[in-house]
């Protein structure tokens, strides 16, 4: 029994290597074989011809590869053929046939030799046939599943090849007949004609679909980005947790405000994260690639500022060894983030402003001028519109820093992110001490009953000592420093001893039973109406800190009772006439009244006022 050799040809299409069976066929070759040749020629470069229309067409992968195999059957005297592509570890990703469903056809692979395939990937060679019966390769083969028992098949596989890497074959089987060896040679050549078109098709499918994937993932990104409070209350900036109303539409504000190039001036009492909400605005906007630089100038000495934010050149004074760069050039092309400006002083407010203005500077002790592309975001805890009113900070410089101004809610306000606040804050300290401490729902009703004057800031110390001290797994009501009057920061809030050196008395929030009347410190002074949480300045001292009295004096005295609740109406009646005529908007009324928009809030809600919505 004579056996089919392996026959191979190049890439090159110059013809498959002579077999045993090479002389029996041309033997047989007819001279109408040989007269057919030019003909068959014609057909195979039309074949081509429309294959390549096909291919060129938009649409899916399968359903061009399995067009392709519909054109070959017209083409070639076929009767089954498929399209196989690889993946990277060699197992078929996609198998199509002619007129074969996709699991019709992934059988039919299957039981292909797996020995006839891993030669054509192996060798990279087309692999032909001409007797199926009389191979090797094929003599566990059940014929009977694929036509009649006594047919003779012959078999041509050819390699599909993208950049010089086999990732797929195409192979068709057909009715052997006692044809020209020269005729199976035209086949195979057109075969690898269509199979590099192929795999020319089957790149550009797949770089389509890994740059669609990528966009796909850029787009889930982005979505994710903006999606500012996830399910679980978790607001989507690094380090800002909450759920409350107020953070979500101060989240909001600052997301539109980050698309712009204008100066932001972050607003609120110490202890609101100001600084987390100034790199949020950062990482939203076109910035976000760029450097991030933050300077406290409260800590800074004026000297040490100026060289800080400008730079210095060697020599500049004494100390300076070389040059060194400042936050303002540091920052370039990003944002610099100004906190506690309000504690600048006038000469440096100055320096500050040109390059606010013109975005230019000196480096201290040089001659150079610089000019940098930098976004300011600036904040501070202190009334900025007092101290433009006593000539403490520059007016031009405040309308310069204060383009867009953003107000940071207090924790009082968004007493429902306490609970979040103060999980998150445990589960930190859980990570650094290596321990396993919760909250019983005691301990977080006990917390939810705080103002926190501190506001996250002290919630966060609270968290941390109360879980430093906790004896059992989870922290209970009586572990809180409150509960047993070791409360540090509640000492804070309260009235110092008067006869303490340079003593300023504290304004107190009004309590639920004590909201009709102001409250009456040691020194028989009323606190004022709107006072804000924070100690007033030094310059308020003179004006603002009464004289020392007894307790029997006027302010505490029985009959001045009466005159107190007569002040407390009269506030009230003040407070609604300016909302009225300012339409209920809080700020317009604000100026009205010539006190800031917080100490409107304070007031509106110490006299109970409703704020009426149109």
């Amino acid at each position: 029994m004579s056996v089919g050799r392996l026959d191979m040809i190049n890439p090159d299409c110059r013809g498959p290597a002579r077999s045993a069976h090479r002389a029996e066929d041309d033997a047989d070759a007819t001279d109408d074989d040989r007269a057919e040749s030019p003909r068959g020629s014609e057909i195979a470069l039309y074949g081509v011809y429309e294959i390549s229309k096909l291919l060129t067409a938009p649409a899916q992968l399968e359903v061009t590869l399995a067009g392709v195999l519909h054109l070959l059957s017209s083409f070639l005297d076929m009767r089954n053929g498929l399209i196989a592509l690889l993946g990277e570890d060699g197992t078929p990703e996609i198998v199509v046939g002619a007129d074969w469903s996709r699991a019709a056809a992934q059988r039919y692979f299957e039981r292909l030799p797996e020995r006839a395939i891993g030669r054509i990937v192996v060798t990279q060679m087309p692999l032909v046939v001409p007797d199926m019966k009389e191979d090797a390769l094929f003599d566990t083969w059940d014929f009977s599943e694929w036509g009649p028992a006594d047919a003779d098949l012959a078999f041509v596989g050819v390699p599909i090849k993208d950049r010089g890497r086999v990732i797929g074959t195409l192979t068709i089987d057909r009715e052997r007949r006692r044809e020209s060896y020269g005729r199976l040679d035209e086949d195979v050549r057109f075969l690898v004609m269509v199979a590099n078109l192929v795999g020319q098709t089957v790149r550009l499918h797949r770089l389509v679909a890994s740059d669609r994937e990528r966009l796909i993932d850029a787009q889930h990104r982005l979505q994710k980005a903006v999606e500012w409070v996830a399910p679980e209350g978790r607001a989507a900036a690094d380090g800002i947790v909450g759920q409350s109303k107020a953070l979500r539409a101060v989240l909001e504000k600052i997301r539109v405000v980050a698309r712009g190039q204008s100066t932001v001036l972050l607003r609120g009492e110490s202890g609101t994260g100001k600084q987390l909400f100034a790199k949020a605005l950062h990482d939203l906007s076109p910035r976000r690639h760029r450097p991030f630089v933050t300077v406290n100038c409260a800590a800074l000495a004026e000297s040490v500022l100026e060289s800080e934010l400008f730079g210095h050149e060697k020599g500049a004074f004494t100390g300076a060894a070389g040059m060194r760069k400042g936050r303002f050039e540091l920052a370039d092309s990003g944002t610099l983030f100004l906190d506690e400006i309000g504690e600048i002083s006038r000469p440096f407010q100055a320096k500050l402003l040109r390059v606010l203005q013109e975005g230019e500077f000196e480096r201290v002790g040089g001659t150079t001028t610089l000019k940098v592309d930098v976004r300011l975001v600036s904040a501070t805890n202190r009334d900025l519109e007092q101290a433009v009113a006593r000539q403490d900070f520059r007016a031009d410089l405040y309308y310069r820093i204060s383009v867009i101004p953003i107000f940071l809610p207090p924790l009082r306000d968004r007493k429902e992110d306490i609970p979040l606040l103060a999980t998150e804050f445990l589960s930190r300290f859980n990570a650094e001490h290596g321990t396993d401490i919760g909250f019983a729902k005691v301990a977080l009703d006990v917390l939810m009953g705080c103002s926190f004057p501190g506001n996250v800031r002290e919630l966060e110390n609270c968290v941390r000592r109360t879980a430093t001290f906790a004896a059992g797994p989870s922290i209970q009501a009586d572990d809180f420093a409150c509960r047993r009057d070791e409360c540090v920061s509640a000492l804070l809030w309260k009235h110092p001893d008067p006869r303490l050196p340079g003593y300023i008395p504290l304004p107190i929030a009004p309590s639920a039973t004590h909201a009709a009347s102001p409250p009456c410190d040691p020194t028989g002074a009323s606190v004022r109406p709107w006072g804000r949480w924070n100690a007033p300045g030094p310059s308020d001292t003179q004006a603002e800190t009464p004289r020392a009295q007894d307790l029997s004096g006027p302010a505490c005295a029985p009959g001045a009772v009466g005159a107190r609740k007569d002040e407390v109406r009269s506030e009230r009646a003040r407070l609604i006439e300016a909302m009225e005529a300012a339409g209920w908007v809080q700020a317009k009324a604000a100026r009205l009244l010539r006190i800031t928009p917080r100490q409107l809030g304070y007031a509106l809600r110490k006299q109970d006022i409703a704020i009426r919505k149109f």
